[in-house]
């Protein structure tokens, strides 16, 4: 699913309306020297439309919180900080086709958010603060989690978990199987659960034990930490869409 820009952009514009900026006339015969300013809307207004413009901006400017500038909302508006994060996501969004299409790059684009929940659940709170490496290390315990709660195992985690999840002979007790599609003794079924063993045993050892144990790495580019979440979210769908298959 993606981000239906005209209908963020008149979310965008409704809060600018009701947050502009206007100084109160003074009571009469008496001067106030302040630098404070008081928005033309209501605040219960206000803050119903900004819980709908934080998810906006958490989509087109991931890292507003930080990165514009929160000084002036003590001293002149609370709101200053939400109206110019909301001013420059307004712009990226309108420009932001535009640009695509005159640089040439009009491929599809892959949101983090659109992945499947488990994967951005656990990794949405890191990200949004920029710690890319230790997100993707809370997804993968997240997928691991559900896996497990699935197949109700607490004594296998990571690789081991989903060979045996995945594994091609028949469940025993305490040994439920994931399966993808019925066993009718073909070799699509034994080449989907071989290659979703492979698959984790790949996200688990390539990817979520590096980034958990080896000190010093520099931190992900937002885009190869977004490529190995989207790694996560192949196997977590893969694991939601499974039938548990128990033994007789």
């Amino acid at each position: 699913m993606t981000l239906d820009i005209d209908w963020a952009r008149g979310e965008l514009a409704r809060f600018l309306e009701l947050t502009e900026l206007y100084r109160p006339p003074d009571p009469p015969g008496v001067m106030v020297l302040s630098s404070s300013l008081s928005n033309r809307g209501s605040q219960s207004d206000i803050i119903a439309s900004a819980h709908v413009v934080e998810k906006i901006l958490d989509r087109v400017l991931p890292h507003w919180k930080t990165e514009v500038p929160s000084k002036r909302n003590e001293n002149v508006n609370r709101w200053c900080q939400h109206r110019e994060a909301a001013q420059r996501a307004d712009a990226a969004l309108q420009r932001d086709a535009e640009i695509r299409e005159r640089l040439g790059d009009n491929a599809p684009q892959l949101s983090a958010a659109t992945m499947h929940p488990w994967v951005w659940q656990g990794a949405r709170a890191l990200w949004q603060s920029g710690h890319f490496r230790e997100a993707v290390t809370a997804a993968a315990r997240k997928v691991n989690a559900e896996t497990q709660n699935k197949v109700e195992r607490r004594d296998l985690s990571e690789t081991k978990l989903f060979q045996n999840a995945f594994s091609l002979t028949p469940p025993k007790d305490g040994e439920h199987r994931l399966r993808l599609m019925e066993d009718d003794g073909g070799d699509t079924f034994r080449s989907i659960h071989r290659g979703a063993m492979a698959f984790a045993e790949g996200c688990y050892a390539g990817i979520r034990n590096p980034n958990s144990h080896e000190d010093g790495l520099p931190e992900l580019s937002e885009h190869e930490a977004l490529e190995q979440l989207a790694a996560f979210s192949v196997l977590a769908r893969w694991v939601d869409k499974s039938a548990v298959s128990q033994p007789s």
